[in-house]
């Protein structure tokens, strides 16, 4: 099978030889005959995306979430790969290290930065997509799945309701999530009350490691399994599955909604809820939207609504939609397999932590900013419950105790960088409004919700002083332990990338 694999990729090289890029050629060339050398199982050509493929480009954009990163001048991979097997994802590592090629690897492709798919400050570079690799394997009697990182958040649902309705699992909101990389951040989400984050919920994992070699929970130890569970993606490994914990669910959950206007009390509501919301029973899924839309679908769309009991993951993928889920009540579960992204936008967004209720003529001043901007949205996810009883230390996302509800800002735009300017900046000037009531030594950040503006690395070799800019915004005192994991099992900073963490100085 080895000297037959060797054939096809030999083959495919000869083939790509026509490109008219000779930088291009030699990258390509090398690292399938490295490939075939280095991978216990065969590759077939079909895995590999060129530039002079056709399907180049759908494929590169396919799960790319913010447009804004999608423009043909942005610098673009010299090839994309996507592996079949694990042995693949080892003989990628293995090629790329040797060669020098940079890498970055996605699952879902969701980043708010585009981090997976675009590298303005190292080229050339490949793209490795693992969204392949998605099986899903449920233990209901040992309330257990593998679970591999290609496979979306959606499909691990429904999976997960196959077997059980009383079975499932805490994780976000959008269904077309990769959950390789989602896990690497935490993973808030609507039963984190209840039941922590989704990476307080994972029991072991597989990871490619900077040598090629496939590591578990046993082998990596204990101080690499607690970097990857919320230290952020791309800075230690590939992650190849995980291993979660399922959770006990009721049946079906009654939903309770109130879409108000400014008009009719928004801002008392508001206010009321945030001093409220992170004090009441942990069991109840709570969420707290203001959307642009307030100007105009929600005067004529007021009412209180209670909905039929739903089944638990139906009200785990929630929209701006007034009274409604992600997808509308009556949609068959298997809408949960649909791998489109439908959130594809130009857009901005921030994150905080809040500690304090804001004032009402802050809200009020917040509501005056949205009416400026064309499609605003910020989304209040409230903490207490088990999220106040997990040590800040436990894994590395650390903002637990003392958070009354997280802040996601975000503004979406659909002409493309004609106003992009005019619409980051409006972000940028919200987010710089907020300050005095949020967070503060560090204004802390979730790393799900990737901000370069709070800082980037300088290519390979950022400083640790340079990288506390954003680091500790994401991780406070954690920050250091992540560090020193890093220089521990990639110490030449093969994973990297414009925010990834960074190892200490030979010697530091």
């Amino acid at each position: 099978m080895m000297s037959s694999c060797k054939y096809v990729l030999f083959l495919f090289a000869v083939l790509l030889s026509a490109s008219s890029s000779t930088i291009s050629i030699s990258v390509q060339q090398n690292f399938v005959q490295c490939l075939s050398v280095n991978s216990q199982l065969s590759i077939p050509s079909s895995t590999f995306y060129t530039r002079n493929t056709s399907s180049f480009s759908s494929i590169l954009l396919s799960t790319a979430q913010n447009l804004r990163f999608t423009d043909p001048s942005l610098p673009k991979p010299e090839f994309i790969f996507t592996p079949l097997q694990e042995s693949h994802v080892q003989a990628a590592v293995i090629c790329s290290k040797k060669l020098g090629i940079h890498m970055r690897v996605r699952s879902g492709g969701h980043d708010f930065e585009g981090l997976s798919y675009v590298s303005e400050i190292e080229t050339p570079f490949i793209v490795v997509d693992i969204s392949k690799l998605r099986s899903i394997t449920i233990d209901i009697d040992d309330n257990s799945a593998w679970v591999q990182s290609g496979a979306t958040t959606g499909e691990v649902y429904y999976r997960i309701a196959e077997k059980s309705n009383i079975h499932g699992f805490p994780a976000s909101s959008c269904t077309s999530l990769g959950i390789g990389g989602l896990i690497t951040g935490g993973s808030i989400g609507f039963m984190m009350r209840k039941y922590g984050l989704s990476a307080d919920n994972v029991l072991d994992a597989r990871i490619v490691e900077v040598h090629g070699r496939i590591l578990d929970r046993a082998v990596m130890g204990e101080d690499l399994f607690w970097a990857i569970r919320g230290g952020g993606g791309g800075s230690f490994g590939i992650i190849l599955s995980w291993k979660i914990k399922l959770v006990p669910v009721p049946p079906t959950v009654t939903v309770f909604t109130i879409n108000k206007t400014i008009e009719q009390g928004a801002t008392k509501l508001f206010h009321r809820w945030q001093q409220v919301a992170h004090t009441l029973d942990e069991d109840l899924f709570l969420s707290f939207l203001s959307s642009g839309q307030f100007k105009s679908k929600w005067k004529q769309n007021c009412t209180e609504h209670i909905h039929r009991p739903v089944s638990w993951w139906r009200w785990s993928t929630p929209s701006s939609n007034a009274g409604e889920g992600l997808y509308p009540i009556a949609s068959p579960p298997q809408i949960l397999l649909q791998r489109q992204n439908i959130y594809k936008n130009y857009f901005k967004s921030k994150s905080d932590f809040v500690k304090e209720p804001i004032p009402e003529t802050v809200l009020e001043g917040i509501w005056k900013r949205f009416l400026e901007e064309e499609n605003p949205t910020m989304v209040l996810s409230p903490y207490g419950g088990m999220m106040s009883k997990i040590s800040e230390s436990e894994i590395p996302f650390p903002h637990r105790k003392g958070n009354i509800f997280e802040i996601f800002y975000t503004t979406g735009w659909q002409d493309g960088d004609q106003n992009e300017k005019k619409h980051v900046e409006w972000m940028r000037e919200l987010y710089e409004y907020m300050a005095p009531y949020v967070s503060k030594s560090p204004r802390a950040a979730y790393v799900n919700y990737r901000d370069l503006d709070l800082g980037m690395n300088k290519k390979s070799n950022t400083s640790f002083i340079d990288a506390r800019a954003w680091g500790e915004k994401y991780f406070k005192g954690n920050f250091k332990r992540l560090v020193r994991v890093k220089t521990k099992v990639d110490s030449g900073n093969f994973f990297r990338h414009e925010q990834s963490i960074p190892p200490l100085p030979l010697g530091g």
